[in-house]
């Protein structure tokens, strides 16, 4: 059975750093509002395992398995040693036929002469074209002997051991690329409109809240269960995800007003809760209750109105306190 879990919506507001005109405190502070942040429903879903690669982190194009190569080596060789020959005898045959063809011109030699030079340089550029393509088919024939990786992943299993004999088509390395990774969620029925309207998705990996880069909605329903599975694609390049892995998907169903604030204007000691709420000159702690938290910030669910100012630094404004106690 699924642990759904419901975050009641929200709309995201923007934030205003600017400090109050009467505000007199030396560290910036923020005034509270109501903002909009989304309104979602969590499902469990699962990390699709994509096929790849070893054991080992692998770069995009490296090789990955070399398979025995003396013979296509020795091939490229006597290409290369047939494309210096070519590259000789053109030579040659090209300041042989730029002499005759001098000399023709000063009626110095026959004609059959200067025929026989032409043929002779068009037959050593052919030769040289030739060799040319033996060493372009040799170096290919040499590179289909490397297995490179098509993308980067992490080898999962070798199929083939040291010194077997392989065939065209046989599974070498399973692998698996953490580039393109996707979730696999199935949502009710009742919901799946809302969510295929919106079109919007959130991961969550412990406090870790990952948008999703896109969504796939499977048009056919599951007749048992009255569900429809959804594909959350992610981003490419999440080090914290690995196929397999449960993790939280949270859709946006709609919107409704929180009040949020910085996460990092919040204090924590040990069980409480707390942020410096500035009033001119006059910085209080006061205890806040708080709720689900929304990027760089969290809801206040107690403790906080819209419209009251807090500290963005609570470190400094918690000296700035103790000054003042003290200066009292």
């Amino acid at each position: 059975m699924n642990q759904n879990k419901i975050l009641m919506g929200a709309a995201v507001l923007c934030i205003s750093l600017a400090m109050p005109v009467h505000a007199e405190v030396p560290f910036p502070t923020i005034e509270v509002v109501f903002q909009a942040a989304p309104r979602e429903r969590i499902w469990d879903g699962r990390i699709a395992e994509l096929p790849f690669d070893v054991n080992d982190f692998v770069e995009s194009g490296s090789v990955i398995m070399r398979l025995t190569d003396t013979e296509q080596r020795a091939s490229l060789a006597h290409a290369q040693a047939t494309l210096e020959e070519g590259q000789a005898r053109y030579a040659q045959a090209d300041q042989e036929y730029k002499r005759v063809s001098s000399m023709h011109k000063n009626k110095t030699v026959s004609q059959a002469r200067y025929d026989q030079a032409k043929a002779d340089y068009a037959a050593a550029s052919a030769r040289l074209s030739a060799a040319r393509s033996g060493v372009t088919t040799a170096t290919e024939q040499l590179e289909y002997t490397l297995v490179r990786a098509p993308y980067a992943g992490i080898v999962a299993k070798r199929h083939v051991e040291l010194g077997e004999l392989v065939t065209p088509g046989q599974a070498l390395i399973t692998g698996l690329s953490l580039q393109s990774l996707r979730v696999n969620v199935d949502v009710p029925q009742s919901m799946f409109r809302s969510v295929h309207t919106i079109g919007k998705a959130f991961v969550y990996v412990e406090d870790e809240r990952i948008p999703a880069e896109s969504l796939t909605f499977f048009p056919v329903a599951d007749e048992v269960a009255n569900t429809f599975q959804v594909r959350v694609n992610l981003p490419d390049g999440r080090a914290t995800l690995y196929p397999g892995m449960f993790v939280k998907v949270g859709f946006v169903v709609g919107e409704s007003h929180r009040l949020l604030i910085p996460a990092d204007a919040v204090v924590r000691r040990s069980e409480l809760s707390a942020v410096y709420v500035v009033n001119g000159d006059l910085v209080t702690l006061r205890q806040v209750r708080l709720g689900r938290r929304y990027g760089d910030s969290i809801e206040a669910l107690a403790g906080l109105s819209e419209g009251e100012t807090v500290a963005r630094d609570p470190v400094s404004a918690g000296i700035y306190l103790k000054e003042q106690s003290g200066a009292k």
